[in-house]
């Protein structure tokens, strides 16, 4: 038995008694599964007197199959053919957001993702998004809770400003923000005053915020391509960031966002400058490596492999501004940020939209040191953390 319950755990144990004589749409993906490993689509097309009406798919898909940025298709489940999926990451911004169509007819809406802590991390996106579309429609919405893999004691990274909101920025977070989806689920309707339907969180057991995901007893399922493991998830606050370059974040290799680098950086000299920085509860092992697809594909990258020695002393996202900062210089003119359309947004670029504004870019383009954005960081962090205080559920 693990120490841990989720909150799809909580409501199979209850024989799914909350959701009795509903119509019910699903938002679910590979990684919601209870303790045994069953699938939560399994689950409520068995579930006695609830109709399992609708699927809709985060980012990735339902079967979790789509690389990042990859439009997905609707259709018919594979899981349960007899009900239609609605892809909530289609080819357009307007795909993000249920349409009153495919909410029309259901009673309730159940959101069960493995969000892994961080703002960027689409997942709590597209709840908010669901939250909006269905609350204002008169639908209860249940939110299954899931532990925060980093734990939710810790806050860091900086606020997001008026004209940068996005996919990767839609609410106003710090990048780890250290709440559950169940969490940001109160967050949200509190904030954007959402009325009409009734928000219902069902808590997981048994978890303590101090608790990583590794201390829960709950089994591991990727809940995207690049997050095969928990320990991905404790570098990934920082490591997205890298997105927004031309350098690798170690897509297309079996460690992705511990791995990073590019063809022309130097593995060694990167190591020995970032174990200098002397950052808290890391080390930098120089790395080569070559990308089976995505940037660099086929070529061989110096870099660094991340290596977390405490993670209650490590900072990721401050280790990889300071990290990006390092391999920006080495790079010369071989360096850019990223252009092209991200999360279907042109302008502001990658890197604004992943920071939350333009300020950082434009520090490190100035030549000034990484660390003299720490003040401002600070200032935001602890705004954030009294912000959400009044959302923690959990000890």
């Amino acid at each position: 038995m693990p120490k841990v319950l989720t909150g799809l755990d909580v409501l199979v144990a209850q024989d799914f008694a909350p959701l009795r004589g509903m119509r019910v749409g699903l938002v679910t993906h590979p990684a919601a599964v209870d303790s045994q490993l069953r699938q939560a689509i399994e689950l409520f097309a068995a579930a006695p007197k609830v109709k399992l009406a609708a699927i809709f798919g985060p980012e990735h898909g339902v079967l979790g199959q789509a690389q990042d940025l990859i439009a997905v298709a609707g259709g018919a489940s594979k899981q349960s053919a007899a009900v239609a999926v609605h892809s909530l990451y289609g080819a357009t911004a307007a795909s993000l957001r249920p349409t009153r169509e495919q909410l029309a007819g259901l009673d309730a809406l159940v959101i069960d993702l493995q969000d892994i802590g961080s703002r960027y991390y689409t997942f709590q996106a597209t709840m908010k998004y669901c939250l909006e579309a269905a609350l204002p429609l008169g639908l209860r919405v249940f939110v299954l809770d899931r532990p925060n893999p980093l734990g939710g004691d810790a806050v860091e990274g900086p606020a997001v400003r008026k004209g940068f909101e996005s996919f990767v920025s839609a609410p106003d977070l710090a990048t780890r923000h250290g709440l559950t989806m169940g969490e940001l689920a109160m967050l949200y309707t509190s904030e954007l005053k959402l009325d009409g339907g009734e928000l219902h969180v069902v808590p997981c057991e048994g978890w303590k915020r101090a608790q990583h995901f590794d201390e829960t007893g709950l089994p591991w399922v990727l809940p995207s391509p690049n997050m095969p493991a928990a320990d991905t998830a404790l570098v990934y606050p920082g490591q997205c960031l890298i997105e927004g370059t031309n350098l690798s974040e170690g897509r297309g290799t079996t460690r992705p966002f511990e791995l990073c680098g590019a063809p022309w950086l130097d593995a060694a000299k990167l190591a020995r400058r970032m174990d200098d920085e002397k950052l808290p509860g890391v080390k930098f092992r120089a790395a080569w490596f070559r990308p089976t697809f995505q940037k660099h594909a086929g070529q061989d990258c110096g870099g660094v492999q991340l290596h977390v020695t405490d993670r209650a002393a490590f900072q990721p996202v401050r280790t990889s501004l300071a990290l990006l900062a390092a391999m920006r210089e080495m790079s010369g003119r071989n360096f850019a940020w990223r252009t092209e359309v991200y999360e279907f947004v042109r302008d502001p670029i990658a890197i604004d939209l992943l920071f939350g504004s333009a300020r950082e870019r434009t520090h490190l383009e100035s030549g000034k040191p990484w660390r003299d954005l720490l003040a401002a960081w600070a200032t935001e962090e602890a705004a954030f953390a009294h912000r959400r205080h009044t959302a923690l559920l959990y000890e």
